[in-house]
């Protein structure tokens, strides 16, 4: 790998598996009705292809995927307990008494404004838009859906609020991630990002209010909704005490306790509570955390929405992970990327188009590698020079990162983010995407912002003047070496 740097690769030849993959993944997906799988792994050959011709061994083309894939072994793992937890907290009653409640207190005109609210203040808690999608966004689709709300919109809502909390949070580590990348304070880039997310919430608030003035509640949904509560209570358990386990995972990965054990902890609770609660047998409770949770209520909606869960479950996703993470190590590691950004970064001519450029290259790296996080890493290496040289503070790029990096993510049907969430919640990229608003609007308000100039910061001259004097310490460490 030591070799990559003496590799030349023009643009052409490396846009070459990403233009290949995206029209052989739009003939599949959209024309053929197939899974993303096959055009990412024609992408990966070409691609592979491609590092062959500008003189990469085989040997050195699969390092190359195993990096990839090691890139995504935390999201892996994460996925696969999300599926343990999905199937333990089905067949332990946990999600039944969420719905049962919601469906108490939530009237289905305010649910996307309640459901989106909720995920915020979730997500900000836990800094993980991953874990509140997998425990809080599954009872959501669940009580959505009992009010006969379309699974695209509630699926947006919820993704809006969890994104909303990951990005702002200061557990979170994408947020992390960019503050550190790009040298900036964690607080300076959560306030700086405030500009762009506050009014992208208002706005997403906005639409799910009048989306919910079309689910006012009609005498035959109280009736249907009425009839789900009754089935739940008959087939579940129902009791408040529940609800205290999806409580003690969100306080656990609050206090800093990471997230695999603490969903371990929610899995271990939800198999007991459907073993010893329930009154299941454990035959049943390993069965549901390995294949998922099933029931026969004779209600249609409820058997839909119960029947689900467990390991198996996420081998899809986790699948379709290695397979995009194989594609994008090739491109990441050969330098075709490299390549790609390079000839974005000619066209910066203004504070504008770099910012815009930014944000522009961090939605090209999760369309390319497939991961949120070198979505963040890349565009900050690229990028954080040229912001130096004309004189722009640091959270500028680093709230670029995250308005470019992190919420456009979800838009890509074989980024993680994106097969995290059909694994997950069920809803596809086409379904949910024009729902997920704050998504949608943050990255267009940021670019907004960076052509007229608003809330775009300056360095001072006595940061320029020690910005320089890092730079010459760093090269004469570096020449000292």
């Amino acid at each position: 790998m030591e070799r990559q740097s003496e590799k030349k690769i023009g643009f052409w030849l490396a846009l070459l598996p990403l233009a290949l993959m995206i029209v052989v993944m739009i003939i599949t997906v959209v024309k053929l009705e197939q899974g993303p799988h096959m055009p990412l792994i024609v992408g990966t050959s070409t691609a592979a292809l491609v590092a062959w011709k500008i003189g990469f061994t085989w040997k050195e083309i699969e390092e190359m995927m195993y990096k990839g894939i090691r890139l995504a072994l935390p999201a892996v793992v994460i996925i696969m307990l999300v599926g343990l937890t999905i199937g333990s907290w089905m067949g332990g009653g946990i999600v039944a008494t969420m719905i049962y409640y919601g469906l108490q207190i939530i009237t289905p005109s305010w649910f996307l404004v309640a459901i989106c609210l909720i995920c915020c203040i979730v997500s900000l808690a836990i800094g993980s838009s991953w874990s509140t999608m997998g425990t809080i966004g599954v009872a959501g689709m669940g009580i959505g859906l009992s009010m006969g709300i379309p699974a695209g919109m509630i699926a947006g809502a919820i993704i809006s609020g969890a994104y909303f909390g990951d990005k702002m949070s200061p557990l979170s580590d994408t947020t992390n991630l960019a503050a550190g990348l790009t040298g900036t304070d964690l607080f300076d880039h959560i306030k700086h990002m405030l500009y762009t997310t506050i009014p992208g919430l208002a706005i997403a608030l906005g639409v799910y209010t009048f989306l919910g003035n079309k689910f006012a509640t009609s005498k035959m949904e109280a009736v249907e909704i009425a009839q789900t509560a009754k089935v739940l209570q008959e087939s579940f358990l129902i009791s408040p005490w529940l609800l205290l386990i999806p409580l003690a995972v969100i306080v656990l990965v609050a206090t800093k306790v990471p997230a695999v054990p603490a969903l371990i902890i929610g899995i271990i609770l939800g198999f007991l509570s459907q073993v010893f609660v329930q009154g299941d047998t454990l035959v049943s409770g390993l069965e549901a955390l390995q294949s998922g949770f099933t029931i026969a209520t004779g209600n249609e909606m409820v058997d839909a929405l119960f029947n689900g869960g467990g390991l198996d479950s996420m081998m899809y996703t986790v699948s379709m992970t290695i397979v995009a993470m194989t594609f994008g190590g090739i491109l990441e590691f050969s330098g075709m990327l490299k390549a790609l950004m390079e000839q974005l970064m000619k066209i910066v001519k203004s504070t504008g188009s770099l910012i815009a450029s930014t944000i522009g290259a961090c939605f090209l790296t999760n369309a390319s590698c497939s991961e949120q996080y070198i979505s963040v890493v890349v565009p900050a290496r690229m990028f954080s020079k040229a912001y130096r040289e004309k004189g722009l503070h640091s959270k500028n790029l680093s709230r670029a990162l995250e308005d470019g990096g992190t919420l456009t993510s979800v838009f890509i049907p074989w980024n993680t983010c994106g097969v995290f969430i059909l694994g997950t919640l069920g809803v596809s990229v086409v379904q949910y995407g024009p729902y997920a608003i704050l998504n949608l609007v943050v990255p267009l308000i940021s670019i907004f912002y960076a052509m007229t100039g608003l809330t775009i910061v300056k360095l001072t001259e006595q940061e320029k003047k020690e910005l320089k004097e890092q730079e010459l310490k760093n090269e004469n460490v570096g020449l000292e070496s």
